[in-house]
């Protein structure tokens, strides 16, 4: 019998031809209590049935919807799900988390994981519930948009069911494309062109039941606290402006990243700053689903329409693109979803692009800095891969750049080949170390150093020990929440996270969980992760930063210039082997791959 939160079983569907076929893969509770969930079963998962070295984008390659034993319970902010994959931009592990109702729908088919492969002969959905599996052809909805597309899904097959969808960017194989379900995004890494690679338009789930768990009074009573806790003062900026509250903040640091990583300031961010827009443009707060935050901003858009916009679409559709009116922003980010494209990796690649134009590099010469409708037109070329400009950016800035070649490696600005999210590295040293040696990529979300950079606790300008513990401090709480699965917007709500996380785990699945457990855990999976990469060809020599954040020093606003070296930065890559245990070339012990529980 499974324990409480868990079925205890994964269901693997095979999609060849016109139709689907289904088995049922047992996991067990030694295995579900080593890894919990979402991305740590999804990594355990992409090792047992990822054949080493296959193609992200081959009928071979497996696609997995992963849920978590606190999916379905009260307890705020878990309606979540994970996605999967061997990244086609990074050729490395990848995993991209989303909220919504298709995380309950699809935990309450009956499954830990829904685990995709094969390829469709025609374009067609994949339908999950109680009765099975099986394959609709759906032509019809080629070129939609995933909302446009969940639309006409709920017209043919009901309300009951709840679809993960992918935009014309997944089906033409852009290697940055997301998968959708109610304007919500798995959305790094690629993991919409493997579903597209699949001939898959989406994947439908529908309840067929309810996981119990071990104490029911129990799991209302700390739900009722989490509750309370997450309206406290450690979530008010996420209800009162939402993440793009951190523009002007940055800003003011010198850690924005402007005109691809040539500068940490921008002077238009007043403009597309959350304080200015909340006064002219806010129309609604929403939440997701199960979520009592409610971060969401909604703004009205010129000419009509709404756009949700967060940090990290400003960030990169703005200032890394010199981009300063807000119109073109909105209009940006809203044909992003459209495309169905990664907005950090669309910008990253779309900035970089400018400045191989500005150098001459690439003969394009309406692709300037600052030029909404440049980006505009520059997204419509990725989202169809228009012959030319649009087939190379589909690529990604790495893949560009090594067919462009000339040097624009160097300013290439992507960690892995997953492009950089709006964190400086030169002046937040913690989060250099992070984006460094995380598996993932250039990533913020799986690693969280820049909270110690912020924290005023050491100097963000002097990398040492001090970053060191932080990164690896921050990577471990991401991997455990990323894993139960809870919202990182509640981790200030928690003063003694594994202990506390704990205290929420064990009445769901009645086992005896302590602190000690969950932080190994923490440091199986960050292993199990690195262990996958080593497999698939990653090397030390990965772990590393764009040539230009390594040689090119930074004007600071304070009047100090940053300066990250190779030097620090390979001290911390080598000080943060040490401290998981790994030997220089960072692998794992023999110990620590046994204890990855893969035989």
């Amino acid at each position: 019998m499974a324990p409480g939160g868990y079925f205890g079983r994964v269901l693997i569907a095979d999609v060849c031809g016109a139709g689907a076929t289904a088995t049922t893969m047992p996991i067990p509770e030694e295995v579900l209590r080593a890894y919990l969930g979402g991305v740590g079963l999804g990594t355990w998962l992409m090792h047992r049935l990822a054949p080493a070295g296959v193609d992200p984008l081959s009928p071979e390659a497996p696609l997995a919807f992963v849920f978590s034993p606190l999916v379905g319970t009260p307890l705020t902010t878990s309606a979540k799900f994970a996605v999967v994959a061997k990244s086609p931009l990074t050729g490395l592990l990848t995993d991209a988390l989303a909220s919504s109702q298709f995380a309950i729908a699809g935990k309450m088919t009956g499954h830990e994981a829904i685990v995709v492969r094969g390829r469709a002969e025609t374009l067609s959905v994949l339908l999950v519930d109680e009765t099975g599996v099986r394959l609709e052809p759906t032509p019809e909805l080629a070129g939609l948009s995933a909302a446009d597309a969940e639309v006409k899904l709920r017209e043919r097959f009901g309300r009951t069911w709840r679809a993960a969808v992918i935009g014309p960017a997944g089906e033409c194989g852009v290697r940055y494309a997301t998968i959708s379900h109610d304007g919500r995004h798995a959305g790094r890494g690629g993991l919409g062109a493997v579903l597209g690679a699949k001939n898959i338009k989406a994947l439908l789930v529908r309840a067929a039941g309810k996981a119990t768990v071990a104490d029911p009074d129990a799991v209302l009573a700390v739900a009722r606290d989490l509750r309370e806790r997450s309206f406290g003062p450690a979530t008010a900026k996420y209800r009162e402006l939402g993440t793009l509250g951190n523009l002007l903040a940055f800003n003011a640091v010198s850690t924005l990243p402007t005109r691809n990583f040539t500068a940490s300031t921008f002077e238009g961010a007043p403009r597309l700053a959350a304080e200015e827009l909340h006064e002219l443009r806010t129309v609604a707060r929403n939440s997701c689903a199960s979520c009592s935050i409610g971060c969401e901003h909604i703004y009205s858009r010129k000419g009509g329409g709404q756009q949700r916009m967060e940090y990290e679409n400003v960030f990169a559709l703005g200032p890394l693109c010199g981009v300063s009116d807000p119109d073109d922003v909105f209009a940006a980010s809203a044909a992003a979803d459209e495309l169905g494209v990664d907005t950090i990796s669309a910008g990253g690649t779309i900035a970089w692009a400018m400045e191989c134009v500005e150098r001459g590099l690439l003969d394009e010469p309406w692709l300037r800095f600052g030029d909404g409708q440049a980006v505009l037109r520059a997204l419509d070329a990725i989202g169809t891969r228009s012959p030319g400009l649009g087939e190379l950016l589909a690529q990604g800035s790495r893949h560009a750049a090594a067919t462009l070649g000339a040097g624009s490696g160097d300013f290439a600005p992507h960690v892995k080949g997953l492009e950089m999210p709006g964190y400086e590295p030169r002046t937040m040293q913690a989060m250099a170390l992070g984006l460094a040696v995380n598996s993932r990529g250039a990533d913020h979300n799986r690693s969280g150093a820049y909270e110690a950079d912020l924290s005023g606790d050491l100097d963000r300008l002097t990398g040492g020990p001090a970053h060191v513990a932080a990164a690896i401090g921050t990577e471990d709480r991401a991997a455990v929440m990323d894993s139960m699965i809870l919202c990182k917007f509640l981790r200030g709500i928690f003063t003694d996270h594994f202990t506390e996380w704990a205290g929420l785990l064990a009445p769901v699945t009645g086992w005896q969980v302590d602190a000690d457990e969950l932080a190994a855990v923490a440091r199986r999976i960050v292993t199990a992760k690195r262990a996958f990469n080593l497999r698939e060809g990653a090397t030390a020599a990965d772990d590393t930063l764009p040539t230009r954040l390594l040689e090119t020093p930074l004007p600071m606003g304070s009047g100090r210039t940053a300066t990250l070296s190779r030097e620090t930065l390979r001290g911390m890559v080598q000080g943060y082997y040490a401290a998981r245990g790994w030997d220089d070339a960072g692998r794992p012990t023999p110990a620590q791959t046994e204890d990855l529980l893969l035989a």
